[in-house]
């Protein structure tokens, strides 16, 4: 048996919500290091960015929206194929919503991946999932996708759409308000919040955090934790998110070099990241599965492998057993 709960199912805490704004268009909904959604407000639509796990939490999200705007909710972008992220989007279509949209990496992934990804992220954080059963029978599927760059139009508000790179999953889109200076940049960016990195392109992953801060962005939502309001807080998070991903995939390269095992590269790298980083929201949860993928990275795994509910209960007795 484990010795320590398996990733968050002992994590039953609620969290207090916000609802913050950003810039004139934009909107961060955040939980206190649960998963975030971005809401922008056009001139004639709204748009959301990761739509929360199940039908029933995006509510509390619309009921948020509708106490400011009126305005239909035409769009809903998929920062990465998540379940976590994309599986309340029936909500925002019974709403009116006209388009799912997510990178083609992120649909190719979804058809590689996501019922084994859908089933292994309900086991690891029910709370998460909460009335799970109001998710409809299979996948949310993209009904727009596109290649490196998207612009749309919500009346005179510019939106982009970019690839800059990929860092938590090869399919990452940021949501990027020109005009506002204000960037949506899902699990790209994590503040006091533990990158998930199952995943991940770790190599990567710091030339893309590079890419987004050539954009010079004023205020950014993250993938978890709070909002950054001002320059200083969206570099502290793109510091914080950089100096993980390199230290951790700098440990496990070290250990893997030496020809350790998955396991001590794992209780190695542990013991040097825990001072620093085992306070962040999800550390003990995440750091079995970043472990895995960046010792499978080091030792020639170009690309992750599929995550499925009995690989993590196998990787997690393996671990922490």
């Amino acid at each position: 048996m484990s010795t320590k709960t398996f990733a968050s199912q002992a994590d039953l805490e609620e969290k207090r919500v916000s609802f913050t704004q950003l810039s004139e268009h934009a909107w961060a909904y955040t939980a206190e290091g649960d998963p975030n959604t971005g809401v922008i407000i056009g001139d004639d639509a709204v748009m959301v960015i990761d739509t929360q796990a199940t039908p029933v939490m995006a509510a509390d999200v619309i009921r948020r929206i509708r106490e400011i705007t009126d305005k239909p909710i035409k769009y809903v972008v998929m920062s990465h194929y998540h379940a976590v992220r994309v599986l309340g989007a029936s909500a925002y279509m019974a709403e009116g919503g006209e388009q799912i949209i997510a990178s083609q990496d992120t649909y190719d992934l979804i058809v590689e991946r996501g019922e084994q990804d859908k089933a292994s992220e309900i086991g690891r954080f029910p709370r998460l999932f909460q009335n799970v059963e109001s998710v409809p029978p299979g996948l949310t599927w993209p009904t727009l996708t596109f290649t490196g760059k998207m612009t749309l139009w919500l009346g005179k508000l510019e939106v982009q759409l970019l690839q800059l790179g990929r860092g938590h999953t090869k399919g990452d889109t940021v949501v990027w308000l020109p005009q506002e200076k204000t960037l949506f940049s899902g699990d790209l960016v994590e503040f006091d919040a533990t990158p998930y990195a199952g995943d991940a392109y770790f190599q990567d992953w710091p030339q893309t955090l590079t890419n987004i801060a050539a954009l010079q962005p004023a205020a950014l939502v993250p993938g978890r934790g709070a909002a950054l309001t001002t320059p200083e807080q969206v570099q502290a998070g793109l510091d914080g998110t950089r100096a993980f991903v390199s230290e951790l995939f700098a440990s496990v390269k070290a250990g893997a070099a030496e020809g350790k095992e998955l396991r001590a590269v794992y209780e190695q790298t542990m013991a040097t990241l825990e001072p620093r980083y085992g306070q962040w929201v999800i550390f003990k949860h995440c750091m079995p599965f970043d472990v895995t993928r960046a010792y499978d990275e080091a030792t020639g795994h170009a690309d992750p492998r599929i995550w499925t509910a009995e690989r993590d209960i196998e990787m997690w007795k393996a671990l922490e057993g």
